[in-house]
């Protein structure tokens, strides 16, 4: 097995560093928003992770050529859908640019007026509470304001492709039995 050294010294380096990004394996979400004149906007996203516990914050990213740029920056609110496996049609609907995402998409407006996709396993409804420059992106600091959870596969997003989780069993062997530890431990603390 080959190892790829990235030392950003070519055009071929942000490739790799791509792909190297790739091996991180993340959930898939639709991040949605509605404009002050009612335009409903939403978009795939699998840069969302969980920033806070108290306060509640999470954080997703932008790219700052993205066409919904500015309705997201100007709303002030925003919703985090997360996909399970049986909506995997959604990721790719909401990549793709088209003149009204929702017309066909299941959903309602939530309580601080983003679009929330129904049958979705996780939301978050969530006020902008900052939004970071950061290279190429926009980083969206958000305060979760409500959130809702149901019982579902999530879908994954690794090595540039879709997929499902599968449970490894409890009893396979660890490589390294003191970051298992630390893992189990703050899980539990959680």
């Amino acid at each position: 097995m080959s190892e790829h050294v990235i030392d950003f010294r070519s055009s071929d380096d942000h490739g790799h560093f791509r792909r190297a990004l790739g091996r991180f394996a993340t959930g898939v979400t639709v991040v949605t928003t509605r404009t002050a004149d009612g335009k409903l906007e939403g978009l795939t996203a699998n840069s969302f992770s969980s920033v806070s516990l108290d306060p509640p914050l999470v954080l997703w990213s932008l790219r700052r050529q993205a066409p919904s740029l500015a309705n997201f920056t100007m709303a002030g609110h925003f919703a985090v859908n997360v996909l399970g496996t049986h909506q995997k049609h959604l990721c790719r609907h909401f990549a793709t640019p088209q003149p009204d995402k929702f017309e066909t998409v299941a959903h309602r407006i939530g309580d601080h007026g983003a679009p929330l996709i129904e049958e979705a396993i996780a939301r978050f409804e969530c006020r902008t509470e900052q939004i970071i420059e950061a290279g190429d992106h926009l980083i969206f600091l958000g305060r979760v304001l409500r959130a809702a959870h149901r019982d579902g596969e999530p879908l994954i997003f690794a090595t540039g492709a879709l997929c499902s989780a599968a449970t490894l069993p409890a009893d396979a062997p660890a490589h390294d039995s003191t970051a298992n530890n630390a893992f189990a431990n703050r899980e539990r603390a959680s």
